[in-house]
């Protein structure tokens, strides 16, 4: 069966690693905050200024005064730093940031990424994915697979392009990618999603991959 928008979080916290900084994007990469493993030292940086994110506060504890960049209200740890987003977005740009999990709208197979808007409805900006995925070291895309039916994994974008060729994985609710975006392998199919089939994917799907599933 596909995975659920928590299960697709879970899957994505398994890219942390000890001493990572990472920026989540807003949807189903906040969640990733709740499933940080044990022991392991993550710094979560939100573009308002905010380095050392905490896991969503329980009811009736929250703080309005801690959000993060979706708006969402959100804890802080013993080790949380704030600044100004001006410093936010430097430390982006610099490329002091490890690893950011972003949604998106579609991906293309060689890494195209289109997640900020829809041409003729309003939006409110682009937000900071675009510098995002220009100055973070990898990028995880963590979407469903489909939008009312129709492919999000596609041969090419056709919706405005957040960044071109800057996703390394792609994490759905139905299996797992890669995307070897500077060696020109194109997009592989690692794993699955327990009890979902090639033959499902391969009918949700219109970008070209390579199954190299992971047997381990």
């Amino acid at each position: 069966m596909a995975w659920t928008r928590d299960q697709m979080a879970e899957r994505a916290a398994k890219e942390l690693r000890d001493g990572f900084y990472v920026n989540l994007g807003i949807g189903i990469p906040t969640l990733v905050s709740n499933y940080i493993p044990a022991g392991m030292s993550v710094q979560l940086q939100s573009e308002n200024g905010m380095l050392g994110t905490g896991p969503f506060p329980f009811e009736g504890e929250e703080d309005p005064d801690l959000i993060n960049a979706g708006k969402q209200t959100v804890t802080e740890l013993p080790s949380t730093s704030y600044f100004s987003s001006v410093d936010s977005f430097a430390m982006i740009r610099g490329g002091h940031i490890d690893l950011s999990i972003l949604g998106a709208m579609q991906v293309a197979e060689n890494g195209d990424l289109a997640n900020w808007m829809i041409p003729g409805k309003m939006v409110k900006g682009m937000g900071g994915a675009m510098d995002l995925v220009a100055g973070v070291k990898k990028v995880v895309v963590v979407m469903e697979h489909t939008a009312k039916d129709e492919a999000k994994l596609l041969h090419k974008c056709n919706l405005p392009l957040t960044g071109a060729g800057v996703v390394d994985m792609v994490i759905t609710d139905l299996a797992v990618f890669m995307i070897d975006k500077k060696g020109g392998k194109g997009m592989n199919l690692v794993e699955l999603a327990p009890d979902v089939t090639l033959d499902e994917v391969r009918a949700k799907t219109e970008a070209n991959y390579q199954v190299a599933l992971n047997r381990n």
